[in-house]
This record gives C-alpha cells, structure tokens and sequence, in this order.
C-alpha cells in the first residue's frame, strides 16, 4: 500500500474550517436555547479572526517566498488560499444569514431587540443618543483625515473603525473633492449601549459605531459627510522570531508584539452597502485583493455577541451555570499531601472543580516542609492564584523555579507580566528553550517527611488556568510515585540546565521520544491483530495531522485493528478508504464545554494501557514542543479514565462523525431508546459522586438528556 497518496489526507486548514462549521451548527440549532446560540456565533467570529492572523497569514507568507511544496493533501499554499477564502465567504454569509434571518427574530420575540441602523430610532431614542454621545463617546474620539500633508493613519489589527468621505462647506463644486477620514470605534466604552425601556417592556440596545454614525457630522464642523461605513482589518500576527540570533529573548519578543499592530493587511471587512468610493481607497491603501474583502451584511466582529450573552434578565434562555463539583478522594480533613500519599487521584475539569491544583501550589508555598516547588507555565488567568502562591513561596524562603513560555500564542504579553513579577518575587524564572515551546503540564513539590524527601507531582492535559479550567474539559492526576518524580525532576533539570537524563522510568517525552513511542504503541495493536488476535485503539485529542502517525493508523486499520477516535477539531485522516481506513471511525464533540483533555488507550491483548498527556498528534507537538504523556498505572485511574472515553463513544446528542467524502454529520437520533451527551453526563455523575464521597460512582447509568441535568443547581 501506498499511504503517502496526496487522496487520503484532508488539508489541515480546510479540516479547521470544518470545526467552526460544527460550531456554526449549534448557532443554527433552535433546540438550543437562544443565548446560548449567540455564544457558539460569538465563538465562530473570534476562531476565524485568529484563523486569519496566524494560518492564512501563513500561507501568505509563503506565496510571497515562492514556497511551491504541497502539503499531505497535494495542496500548495496558493492553491490552500484560493479554497479558504472561497469557504470562509461562505460561512461568514452563512453566519450573518443564521444572525440576520434566525437569533434577530428570535430576539426579539423574547423581548430583546437590537437596532441595526441608526435611521430607524424614533424621536426619543434619538434624543437619548445624541445625548450619550455629548457625554461619553465625544471627548473619547480622535478623528483622523487625509489629505496631502497628512498620509492614510496606522488602522490598528482587529480594531473597528467608521471610514468616511467628506467635502469642504465652501459652496464651490460641491461633492467634487472628496477627502477620506477615519474615526476608530473606542473599545475603551461599551459596544453595546441600552436604550431607555420602551412602554411595552421591550429591552432595546444599539451598538456603539451605529451612534457614532449618526453624530459623525461632529467631528468634521467644516465639511459634509458624504458617506460613513464601518470597516474592520485583519493584520499578520504570527511572530516571526530568530531566536538562535535573539540576544535577548524577553526583548526580542516585546519588539515584535508592537509588529502585529502594523503586519500585512490580510482580510478587510466592510459594511454591505458600503460607497464605492470609498470601497476603492480602503483597498487601495490596505493593498487587499477582492478576494480579501468581505461585504458583511449586518454588524461588523460578531465577538460582541458574547456581551450580549451577558445581559442580565435572561436567564431563562441560557443553559443553568454549572458549579465544578468537589473531588471525592479529598473530601475530608487531610491536607492534601496526606491524601495524595493513599493513592493516586484522578482529576477531571470543570465536572471536578480546579481548586486543587490551586490548593496544591498553596499548601506547598506555606508548607514548611517544602523545599522547592517546580512548574511549567503556558497560558494562566488575569489574576491568577497560582502566581500568587508562587510569588509567596518564594518570599517564604523556599526555591522556586518557574519556566514561563513566552512564545504561549496571543499570550506572549500577559506571559511576560508574570515571569517579571515572579522574578522580583525571588523565583528563578526561566523563558523556555531556543526552538521549542513548552507545552507541557507539570508541577514537582519537593517535601521533607519523616521518612525522608518525597515528590509530588501534578500532571495535566489542560494549562494552570483557574478560569478556562471552568469551560475547558481536561485530565490531571495527582501522585507521589517515585518513578514519576524521578522523571519529574529530571525534566525540570533538562529545561533550566539542558542535561538530559539517562534513563526515564514513566514519562514520555517530546520531541526525544514521544513520537517513537506511539508508533510503536500503534505497531504493537497492528501486530496483535495480524496475529489474529483482538486489537482496539482509542485516542482523544483536539487535532490530529501528523503524516507519520495517520500512514500507522491506516497500517494498523488494513491488518484489523479497531481504531475509534475523538478529535475536536483538525483531522487530516480520512475514513471509508477501502482496505485502508475502513476499520477508523472519527467523532468531533461540540458541546457547552470545550473539549481539551487528551487521553490515548491501547488494548494490548487484554493488558491495557492508558496514556494522558499534553500533545496531540501534530508535528508540531511531536518535533518542536517540550510536551509530556504520562501512563496511568492504578487501576481504579485506569478504570476511571476508560469510563471517560466510553461515554464521549456513547454520546449521540452532541457527536458529529466524520464521513467518508469529509462532510460531519450528527447521529440521527430518530428510533434512539436513550439520548446522551457526555458532557451533562459526566456534570450529573459529578454532582452524584460528591455526595457520596466514600464510594464513587463505577455502575454509571445512562442519564437520559431530557432529565434537565443543569436544572436542580445554579
């Protein structure tokens, strides 16, 4: 067999394109409730903006290098653009259409109406208006024009702005000399301003351009207005680093955050009806293709949708907040060192709450028993209390190394605010490795007992964020094993001191053997099948396009081995390839919560094992990341992390399964005895297991999903 034929792999941005459909799908889905599909519409706004930022500025990168080599998919650069920009026009008008003709009819039969354009206001609200203006927006504004001794303004990346042309009130030839101008949207103030409440109780809101709109005749005294739209640029905000040449990293890094402000113009959104006049400047200056312009026929960056989603008075049309439930196995008086030394405890975000990974850092930083507390960190939250205790073990006298990845993606900013407040805290900080960015999840407690030095470790598939670890579905495990604090050690020995160790009792590693590891896991399944014996792979992850790791599973899948995967998002395989994938089944769960955790199982002939990790099966997590997997030893764990991957097989609510020409479909649910989403699932088995700590759930029974799994908390 020839695994390597272009036909039997998915291009990967075409696949990501693919994702924010499904999640456009659940906008569409009026089963749902009504704010929670102007959520899924907010999300598929904010996913295309950073889709363009990074990968389809990529790719313009390499068409202006002459880069002609063709990805898995026999695709070249060009030949990816042309297919993205073509579908992405697609679903936007596919987005604006579920907004326009579905969540504005819907909103307003709720009570709820957003007015679009400035002109339909009635005599009052117009009055309201014009006063908030002279009040708030007006001293906010710095209108700027063109002309021939002032050059076209710097438009900042992502920012909104009212493009306008005007003429002089001279009298002469009037409307001849056109001059543009340009007002940004101040994001300082709110975009969405309530209007006072009509007499039939109906909440009216109106977005901030539209009010700027209508008074923009204020900032230009001495002209006419002849026409005023709104516009929105997309710039190049992948960050183009030499870090073999970088003196300084920390500093290289500053500098070129301020570059994304004034990279390569690579999408322009304008308002449908915009002037063609001033169609034909924009694109003249922001030096765009028509290919580049998007024609938005309603409110410009739908990311507003997710304040929306924040107004009070609704709460009926919003899915009931889930409470992350406590950890059964730390129920009780015990610090938390004492319970991790009866065994090793799995955790499971947001179904089990965060809070002891926060705790485990705490009680370490006031321990006086700890010596040293070790963490990676990747992305952390605003305020975050990790830091915090970091910050106070290291003034507690205690050695405190912290590596903090400045190269975190749209995080870099907010990474170098930590690592330099954790350094005047006295932590040794360290800004990761030249080349690599580390991924992994790890934190290593050195502690004194009587017996002598033990190790504590957190391992997880999520970042040490206390607030995504509410909305991100992710795995850690807590455990004093001493071959994986051996391992631990040795790994935060290889990233401040670059000695890698000479053995590894546990921990897999990336990029020194991760990869080889799971091919061989892979080779093994197929050779147990040609061996006619039983052979079963199931792998959880976000994306999968590793060229490597799919020719594997099309070799395991050609000798018999049963291959069910999860992917949230990017998969280049393709399934229903006769003699070669037929035996890969591929599912995608888009739920309320955002599938993160990465969890890999091996049949093995009955000796099964069980993986967690960082890494997905990306090249880029396999080559050019420090990430780590880890084995789950217990059996209860193992037991445990099984029943995960058996409930996300068995949802038929929230699954779309991949077909065979690349299209998802969700299961039909028609003729279905019980309905299941794995996410309420595991939120109803939660709240029954911290209720009865002593004896956690293991006979799981299905939860039918109209059980109202969300309706007995708040």
């Amino acid at each position: 067999m020839d695994l390597k034929k272009a036909e039997y792999y998915t291009n990967r941005e075409l696949s990501w394109l693919g994702f924010n459909n499904r999640i456009l799908g659940e906008a569409r889905d009026a089963s749902l409730p009504l704010f929670e599909r102007l959520k899924f519409l907010s999300i598929t706004a904010s996913n295309l903006d950073e889709f363009f930022m990074i990968r389809v500025a990529s790719l313009k990168d390499m068409v202006h290098a002459g880069y002609t080599k063709k990805d898995i998919s026999g695709m070249t650069a060009s030949e990816q653009l042309k297919k993205i920009l073509k579908e992405t026009h697609e679903l936007v008008d596919l987005q604006y259409s579920t907004y326009n003709r579905s969540l504005i009819p819907a909103l307003k039969k709720r009570g709820l109406k957003i007015i679009s354009e400035h002109e339909s206001l009635s005599e009052e609200q117009k009055k309201f208006v014009d006063a908030y203006f002279e009040e708030n927006v007006y001293p906010v504004l710095t209108p700027m024009a063109m002309d021939s001794s002032r050059p076209f303004p710097l438009i900042r990346n992502k920012t909104l702005n009212i493009g306008a042309l005007i003429c002089r009130k001279d009298g002469k030839e009037k409307h001849k000399t056109l001059d543009f101008a340009t007002v940004q949207v101040p994001s300082v103030l709110p975009r969405i301003v309530e209007l006072p409440e009509g007499k039939d109780g109906e909440k009216r809101v109106i977005l901030l351009e539209e009010i700027i709109e209508r008074n923009i005749g204020q900032l230009f005294l001495s002209y006419d207005v002849v026409c005023a739209h709104p516009y929105r640029v997309m710039r190049n905000a992948d960050l183009s680093i030499d870090e073999d040449e970088a003196e300084d990293l920390l500093k290289e890094i500053q500098k070129q955050l301020k570059k994304r402000q004034w990279g390569e113009v690579i999408r322009l959104e304008i308002e449908g009806k915009i002037d063609k006049r001033l169609l034909d400047i924009l694109k003249e200056e922001f030096a765009v293709k028509d290919s580049d312009v998007f024609e938005i026929g309603g409110p410009l960056d739908l990311t507003f949708l997710m304040k929306l989603y924040g107004m009070e008075g609704f709460e009926d049309c919003k899915v009931k907040k889930y409470i992350p439930q406590p950890v059964p196995a730390l129920m009780n008086d015990d610090s938390i060192f004492a319970n991790i030394r009866k065994g090793d405890i799995l955790l499971h975000h947001p179904y089990m709450t965060f809070d002891p990974v926060v705790d485990f850092v705490k009680q370490a930083a006031k321990d006086p028993n700890v010596l040293a507390i070790k963490q990676t960190l990747y992305r952390v939250s605003g305020n975050s209390p990790i830091i915090a205790a970091l910050a106070q073990a290291a003034e507690n006298g205690k050695q405190v190394s912290v590596l903090v990845e400045l190269k975190a993606r749209f995080d870099e900013e907010n990474n170098i605010i930590w690592a330099k407040k954790l350094e005047k805290a006295g932590c040794h900080v360290i800004y990761g490795l030249v080349g690599l960015k580390t991924h992994s999840k790890i934190t290593l407690v050195v502690r004194r007992e009587e017996d002598g030095i033990r190790r504590y470790v957190h391992l997880g598939t999520g970042n040490y964020n206390d607030s995504t670890a509410k909305l991100y579905t992710d795995c850690g495990l807590l455990t004093c094993a001493e071959p994986i604090g051996e391992d631990a050690t040795a790994v935060f020995n290889m990233l401040s001191g670059y000695s890698e160790p000479k053995h590894w009792n546990d921990l897999i590693v990336a990029p020194i053997w991760l990869r080889k590891r799971f091919l061989r896991l892979i080779e093994r399944e197929k050779n147990w099948a040609l061996a006619g014996k039983e052979a079963h792979i199931i792998a959880k992850m976000n994306s999968l396009c590793d060229r490597e790791i799919i020719e594997a599973l099309y070799a395991a899948s050609a000798a018999g081995v049963k291959i069910e995967l999860i992917i949230r998002g990017i998969c280049c395989l393709k399934v229903g390839i006769p003699h070669i994938s037929e035996n890969i089944s591929v599912r995608s769960i888009v739920g309320n919560f955002l599938e993160h955790a990465r969890i890999f199982y091996f049949y093995n002939d009955g000796a099964e094992e069980l993986y967690m990790g960082s890494a997905d099966w990306m090249p880029r997590n396999l080559d050019k990341r420090v990430e780590i997997v880890f084995p789950l030893k217990d059996e209860k764990i193992k037991q445990q992390a099984k029943h995960i991957l058996d409930i996300q097989l068995a949802d038929n609510l929230k699954a779309h399964i991949l077909q065979p020409d690349g299209s998802y479909e969700k299961i039909d649910k028609r003729g279905k005895k019980m309905l299941i989403c794995a996410q309420d699932y595991f939120c109803e088995e939660a709240v029954k297991n911290a209720k009865q700590p002593t004896d956690p759930v293991l006979d799981h029974v299905f939860i039918p999903a109209e059980a109202g799994i969300f309706s007995d908390r708040d």
